[in-house]
């Protein structure tokens, strides 16, 4: 016996973060809209998911379609779906954050964005939607990760210092870190190898460069 049952059915979109380090401070990547609703104002990247596509593949796809950015790292954040969130239908947001090093910062304008660009955490424009509300709950959970996982590591380019690492840590928490703790506790992770090459920063000594052993993935430490 088959049947069949008639519920509305809402809408479902992703929505993605992506945070970056320049000119040193947390940034995040938006885009200005060029449809309505909140047309010409700025938001998070995202798109409504096709019938037949995973939510990870749907959130690449936009983040591609309206910033020209391949995230390597995207990481499920949270659900939103509060009903008056979208002035169009009852819509229901997946959304995402990923972290892009400081030398993968090539964005331009797609799809239905006509405008894109990278704007300091602390010094927001106003955002459409409920964004302001999801790049709060993605920021928070960024610095909640710092103290458990590698995250942090998705931010660093191909080579990088320790004091550059260490520097990343205190942008995002705003507190300053023990040095010799820090690096006595990231080398005791096991996850960056020593490139056997030096880089010098101004008059101090040449600090040793290192690379992250596997990318791909975030670790948890404790």
């Amino acid at each position: 016996m088959s049947y069949t049952y008639e519920y509305p059915h809402p809408a479902v979109t992703v929505d993605v973060a992506i945070f970056s380090i320049r000119h040193d401070a947390l940034n995040v990547l938006l885009i200005k809209r060029a449809l309505a609703p909140y047309q010409g104002e700025w938001a998070l990247p995202g798109g409504f998911v096709e019938i037949d596509e995973a939510l990870e593949h749907a959130a690449a796809r936009e983040l591609k379609e309206e910033t020209g950015v391949d995230a390597g790292y995207l990481e499920q954040l949270y659900t939103f779906g509060r009903p008056d969130r979208d002035p169009r239908e009852r819509v229901i947001s997946v959304t995402y954050f990923a972290l892009i090093p400081s030398d993968r910062l090539e964005i331009r304008a797609a799809s239905d964005a006509e405008g894109v660009g990278w704007f300091p955490v602390a010094s927001l424009p106003e955002l459409a939607f409920d964004h302001a509300e999801i790049l709060d709950t993605a920021f928070e959970r960024l610095k909640a990760k710092l103290d458990y996982s590698t995250i942090a590591f998705q931010l660093m380019p191909a080579t990088f210092t320790m004091p550059e690492l260490r520097h990343v840590y205190e942008v995002i928490t705003r507190e300053e870190i023990d040095k010799r703790n820090f690096s006595k506790k990231i080398l005791g992770l096991g996850v960056i190898e020593p490139t056997g090459e030096e880089k010098r920063e101004g008059a101090h000594r040449p600090a040793k460069l290192y690379r992250v052993i596997d990318r791909s993935k975030v670790d948890v430490i404790k």
